[in-house]
C-alpha cells in the first residue's frame, strides 16, 4: 500500500507504547516511570502499555505489574529479541492506535511524547516520528535519525543528523529507541519486518517508509536520555583477543548481524551494492580476528547503524 491509497481521517486518540525487556528490571521500571511522567499532552490523548518480558529472572515482569498495574505484560522465552518482542507487542495493541517504540533503557524528557506527538502532526496523515538519544552525562548524542548518502564510487551509507532544538528535520530513517508511527503509517507498512528479529528492522522500517512517501521526521532537541554501547564491548564479535571462529559465531548470532536478514537489508536498500556490502562486516571480522587487531568503523558513518537495544 502506498500514501496515494490512504485517505486522511479522524486522528486517533490513543498510543500504545511498545516495550521488550529481558532481565533489566531496574531500567525497564525506570523507563516506564518516566513515560507515566509525561507532560503537555494535547487533550484526550491516552496511551497504554505493552511490554515483552523475554524470559527475565529477576523478577522485572512482577515488579512492573506491581508498579504499573495497568501495562500489559506478556511473558516469552529468552530467545526473543528486539524486533520478535516489538511485533508481539504491537499484535496485543490497538490496531487503530499510533504506536511507540520505546527501548526498557529509555529515560524520557518530561515533555517527549508531547514532542514526537507534535513533530507527526498533522495526525491525519502517515508519519513516522524519530527520537534523538543524549548521553547520561548530556554531553552527546548516542540514538537519532539518519540521512541515506549515496556517495560517487562508494557504498551507500548512513549519517548520524544531530538534532535541531527547534525544529523538525527530516531523515532517511532513525534508531528505534523511541519512535512514533502513526496509525495511517501502520497501515501502509504495518509493524516491523518478521525478517529482523532484533537489530536492522528499525533502520528498514524508515527507509521504507519513505519508498511509500510516508515523512520521516527527527523531532526537535533529545527527548530521552539513552547510553550508547560500546563498539568492543565483551560478548560481541569485536571483542579484543578472541579467534576467528568465535568472532563469527557471534557476528551470525540474532544479537548482531545474521546473514538472512542482512541479506535482506542489503537486497532491498543498497542496489547494485549488496553483495559488496553484505561479504563486508563477515570479511572485517574475520581479517580483524585474525591479526587481532581490533577496529572500528568510522564515526558516525556506517552501512547500517544500529546498536542492541
Amino acid at each position: 500500500m502506498h500514501l496515494d491509497h490512504v485517505a486522511p481521517g479522524d486522528a486517533p486518540r490513543d498510543v500504545a507504547v511498545l516495550m521488550t525487556c529481558h532481565n533489566r528490571r531496574d531500567r525497564t521500571l525506570e523507563a516506564i516511570s518516566s513515560l507515566h511522567a509525561q507532560t503537555g499532552l494535547p487533550a484526550g490523548i491516552r496511551f497504554t502499555v505493552h511490554l515483552v518480558d523475554a524470559g527475565s529472572v529477576d523478577g522485572t515482569a512482577a515488579d512492573v505489574r506491581a508498579a504499573f498495574p495497568d501495562t500489559d505484560v506478556v511473558t516469552v522465552d529468552a530467545d526473543v529479541y528486539w524486533g520478535t518482542g516489538t511485533r508481539i507487542a504491537a499484535a496485543r495493541a490497538d490496531p487503530a492506535a499510533h504506536v511507540l517504540w520505546l527501548n526498557d533503557d529509555v529515560v524520557l524528557d518530561p515533555g517527549a511524547l508531547a514532542a514526537l506527538l507534535h513533530t507527526a502532526a498533522p495526525l491525519g496523515r502517515p508519519a513516522v516520528a524519530v527520537g534523538a538519544m543524549r548521553s547520561g552525562d548530556g554531553t552527546r548524542t548516542t540514538y537519532s535519525g539518519y540521512r541515506f548518502v549515496r556517495a560517487h564510487l562508494h557504498s551507500p551509507y548512513l549519517e548520524r543528523i544531530e538534532p535541531d532544538v527547534h525544529q523538525p528535520k527530516p531523515c532517511a530513517t532513525g534508531n528505534g529507541n523511541a519512535v512514533l508511527v502513526t496509525a495511517l503509517a501502520r497501515q501502509i507498512l504495518g509493524d516491523l519486518d518478521p525478517a529482523f528479529p532484533h537489530r536492522m528492522g528499525d533502520i528498514d522500517y524508515g527507509l521504507r517508509a519513505g519508498r511509500a512517501g510516508i515523512p520521516v521526521l527527527l523531532a526537535p532537541g533529545h527527548v530521552g536520555t539513552c547510553e550508547g554501547h560500546p563498539p568492543l564491548a565483551q560478548g560481541t564479535s569485536a571483542e579484543p583477543g578472541i579467534g576467528v571462529r568465535t568472532a563469527l559465531r557471534r557476528l551470525v548470532s540474532v544479537r548482531e548481524q545474521p546473514p538472512g536478514s542482512w541479506w535482506r537489508y542489503c537486497h532491498r536498500h543498497l542496489g547494485p551494492w549488496a553483495p559488496l556490502v553484505f561479504c563486508a562486516p563477515y570479511l572485517k571480522t574475520a581479517l580483524r580476528s585474525t591479526v587481532r587487531r581490533p577496529r572500528t568503523l568510522p564515526r558516525h558513518r556506517h552501512a547500517l547503524v544500529r546498536a542492541d537495544p
